[in-house]
């Protein structure tokens, strides 16, 4: 399998803790789209053009982080079970993964993006309605984690997958302490095998990002 990602995103970073967790070998590719050169190579190969992308043994190509996961799923039994087989469980896993996905990663997304706005363009309200939502989808978190260890009971799964990332990129204005639970869940995820390999990625990448040195594909 070929893994085509980038170490900053978090649907990358969702993707590749599953991937350790399941101790699945592939081979990483990574693609920076903000280089215009990298960005027209990967759209002769796949012209969606977005990441993650999982190209299969047998040249399937299947996007979507929630979807490798699942492929991963089925094809390697070895390793931590990311969807639980009771259906209850599990349907609980696939609505919380999404509410990750859509609500919090695209909150997440928007804030940053108008943060990068110059600083005569920004809205102080449209940042404040940004804050707002975050913390809204972050007290439904909350509630989902009270007397379980993590997101779906005892078990690791793919949305606690999906929310490590999104709880490292948080905006220093949102306080993670307001939060005993996701608080909590923070700090058992930094003992998390899985993760500490994605921080080193990506802890890698922005040093080269600083220093000025084009980190290699």
């Amino acid at each position: 399998m070929e893994l085509f990602y980038n170490p900053l995103s978090r649907s990358s970073q969702k993707v590749l803790i599953a991937l350790y967790e399941k101790q699945a070998n592939f081979f990483p590719r990574i693609i920076h789209l903000h280089d215009p050169l990298e960005r027209r190579s990967f759209a002769d190969c796949y012209p969606l053009c977005s990441l993650p992308l999982l190209v299969t043994k047998d040249g399937l190509e299947i996007p979507d982080s929630s979807s490798i996961i699942e492929y991963v799923e089925q094809k390697i039994p070895a390793g931590t079970q990311l969807c639980p087989p009771e259906p209850a469980r599990n349907l609980r896993n696939r609505m919380l993964d999404r509410l990750i996905d859509n609500q919090l990663y695209r909150t997440l997304y928007e804030m940053e993006k108008h943060l990068h706005l110059p600083e005569h363009l920004q809205q102080p309200l449209i940042i404040r309605q940004q804050q707002k939502q975050l913390k809204i989808v972050l007290n439904e978190l909350e509630k989902h984690l009270r007397q379980q260890h993590w997101l779906c009971g005892n078990g690791f799964t793919m949305a606690d997958c999906a929310l490590i990332p999104a709880l490292y990129s948080l905006p220093k204005e949102i306080r993670l302490m307001e939060f005993f639970e996701l608080n909590r869940y923070r700090q058992q995820a930094e003992l998390r095998g899985s993760w500490s390999l994605v921080k080193e990625e990506i802890e890698q990448v922005q040093s080269e990002l600083h220093s000025g040195i084009q980190p290699q594909s």
